[in-house]
Parts: structure tokens; sequence; C-alpha cells
């Protein structure tokens, strides 16, 4: 491999590392600083590497030259206090020789407590989520920028108030305790959460579905499940949801990049095992007595994965948890995912009832799903639904396959 396909990749796995063990050993509060030196550290490489080409242990190079990178901030740093600012020698812990612990399990460790760090509710879920991409998963500012739909300018914007935030307010990086942490891990689920729907549909980003960004946000939730302390059912019922939605990943495009609905997907492109991992989640999270919207949404997923089985009986099952997941935790979306499993499960007339009592006239799936239901009953509402989809969508993928789709209807 290339030093130049080598480094984007090292970049990828080993950044967040680096970044998060020198943030345990600095403190969240110099958090520019672990950046700084991670960035060089990876500028170094870049530069040795194209003129020596690369090492025989390339992680361990990085690890050694993040090493030294620090020992001489630390050296920095003591010279200042001892010749500049004496009256802080006492102060400073600087005068003390620095080791950075990058051995297997402080990098666990660390990564774990930055994970509750950034993921603190003091900033707005626009930010951790920002943070998170670009702290926790390596991604660059125009990748972050091109995720989000947003201008680097603002990206840079929200990313330095996040950081300020957790300066200002003194964040703990250590792990949070007993009485906090239930609260604290719920809020790291919904960042993730929503990371991962980022991800997988974005009514907003050029691409329908990024993979990345999804097995990043699958990535940082198995951290959770390797600690005695996060290995909770949620924490398994949400593992479980990413599965069996990432098993059909290849399925929902086809070769031309159109989307392809659930109905007609490939069921030989599903990934069988993936599927299987879900069912581990899913049965893992069974063990415990709470039932949260995750474990619902989970099993909503499961049915869809479901291929030896009657579809009444699939889409009954499906029904029944939108009806529970509703109980728990309103909200116009799943309502108006639920008019379809109605559909399925009983008739359209009834769902279509349903669906126009939803107040979601400005959303193009609210249409999208009017006009499935609109289809075979009246043509003419089918059609003017598609339109309304197609103008309102700010997705470009979408924006093709409903013309495309409105196209087939009109013909």
């Amino acid at each position: 491999m290339q030093d130049k396909e080598l480094i984007p990749q090292l970049f990828k796995t080993e950044y967040r590392k680096i970044i998060s063990v020198l943030c345990k050993l600095f403190g969240i509060e110099q958090i520019e600083i672990a950046e700084d030196i991670a960035n060089d550290t990876f500028l170094l490489a870049s530069e040795t590497w194209g003129l020596k080409g690369i090492p025989e242990n390339p992680k361990a190079w990085l690890y050694t030259v993040a090493k030294n990178k620090t020992k001489d901030y630390f050296r920095r740093k003591k010279r200042f206090t001892e010749n500049i600012a004496p009256e802080l020698k006492n102060k400073q812990s600087c005068t003390q020789e620095i080791e950075l612990d990058l051995s297997e399990a402080n990098i666990k460790d660390s990564e774990l407590q930055m994970l509750f760090a950034v993921c603190n509710p003091i900033n707005s879920n626009e930010s951790q989520i920002a943070l998170a991409l670009k702290i926790l998963c390596g991604f660059g500012i125009d990748e972050i920028a091109n995720a989000l739909l947003s201008t680097k300018e603002n990206i840079n914007k929200r990313l330095y108030r996040a950081k300020h935030n957790l300066r200002v307010h003194n964040v703990d990086l250590s792990f949070p305790s007993n009485s906090n942490l239930k609260k604290r891990l719920d809020n790291v689920l919904s960042i993730l959460y929503l990371l991962f729907n980022e991800g997988y549909y974005s009514s907003t980003s050029k691409h329908t579905i990024s993979k990345d960004i999804c097995f990043e946000a699958m990535r940082l939730l198995y951290i959770l499940t390797e600690n005695n302390k996060t290995n909770i059912p949620k924490v398994n019922a949400l593992m479980a949801l990413f599965c069996f939605h990432t098993s059909r990943f290849e399925a929902r495009f086809d070769q031309v990049g159109l989307q392809v609905i659930y109905k007609e997907q490939n069921k030989n492109k599903w990934n069988l095992e993936l599927i299987a991992k879900g069912e581990t989640y899913l049965n893992i999270s069974a063990k415990g007595q709470e039932v949260s919207k995750y474990h619902l949404e989970a099993g909503i997923a499961f049915w869809h994965t479901r291929l030896n089985v009657v579809e009444k009986k699939k889409w009954n099952n499906i029904l029944q948890l939108y009806n529970r997941l509703l109980q728990i935790e309103y909200s116009p979306i799943t309502a108006l995912n639920r008019t379809y499993a109605l559909a399925m499960a009983q008739h359209k007339e009834i769902a279509l009832k349903e669906a126009l009592k939803i107040d979601l006239k400005q959303n193009h799936l609210y249409h999208v799903l009017l006009a499935e239901l609109y289809c075979g009953i009246d043509k003419q509402n089918q059609i003017a639904h598609l339109d309304l989809a197609i103008h309102l969508t700010k997705n470009e993928n979408d924006r093709k396959f409903l013309i495309h789709k409105k196209d087939k209807v009109s013909n």
C-alpha cells in the first residue's frame, strides 16, 4: 500500500486514539494542544514516509512520534515555567517526566471517557455530532461539512464553540459516577442514534447513505459494549438496530444508484452475517426488565429481515411494535411509518385515513407515503403527492428516484 493511501487510513483509525490519550493526560481543556500534537504527528509521517518510505511498523512509528512530541511539549512548558514564569513553578506538573501511555488498555479507557466528554449535553446535538465526527471519527472539516450539508466556516465555528463550552464548564474526562451514569449514557446513545441516522438516511446530504458515518457510529457503540458498566440491555438493543439496518445496505440501491424500496430489494444482497449479529445483540438486550425505544425499533428492523415468514404475520408484528413505540415516544415520523405497516397488515383505505391525520405536509416523506397509499386507488392523487415530494426533497438521489417513480406511474 502506498503512503498516500496508508496515511489517510491510519488517520481514521489512530488519530482518535492519540487524541483521546492526550486529552486524558492533559485534560479536556487542552484539546487544541492534543489536536496539534496529533496533527503534527501525521504531518511528519506524510513528509518522512514520502522521502524514506513506509516504516516496518507504521502504527508503532506514529505512537513513538506522538510520545516524543508530547515530551517536547512538556519540556518547552517546563522551560517557560522555570525561566519566564517562575511563580507558576509549584502549580505545574510539567516539571515531571511525562510518558504517553498508548497501551491498548489505556487507549480503550481513554476512548470511552472521551466519548462521554464529547457527548456532553452542555453542547447542542448538532455540535456534539460535529465534535464526534472530528475527534472520535477522524473526519476532516470538508467531510463533516459535506455530511451535514454545511460550510467549512460554519463547521469550524460549531467546533470552536463546542470545545470552548467543554473548557469553560471544566468538563471532567473521568468516567461518570454511578449516580450520573444513566443520564449521561442515555445522552451518548441518543447522539450515536442521531449520528447513525445522519449516515443511514440524511434528508439534506448529497448522498442518501454514508456508510462511513454509520460504521463509525457502530464502532463507538461497540466501545460501550466492551465495558461492564455500560454494556446494558438498551446498548445492545441499539447495536442490534444498527446491525439490522446495515445488513441491507447493498440492496438499497440499484446499479445506477437509484434507491430501491424495501419490497423490491434483492434479498440475496442482504448481509446474513450482520443479521445474525443483530439477532445475537437483540437476544442479549432481552435480559433486562426495561423496554426502550431501541428495543422496539430493533424489533421492527428484525422483522424486516425475515425471509421465510408469512407477510401478514410479519406486518402484524411490525404494526404492534409501532403501536408500543408510539406509546413510549410519540413522533409524527413514527406515526407515518406505522401507517405503512397498517396498510400492509390490513388495507390501504384504513391506513390512508390515519395518514391524512398526521401533520407533516412540509415533509417529502409524508407525500411519498401518501403516493404509495393512493397507488391503485387514485392515480391523480398519487401523481400529485409525488410532485409535492419532488418539490420538497433536498436530497438529490431521492429526487431522481421520485422523478423515475412518477414517470413510471404517468406512463
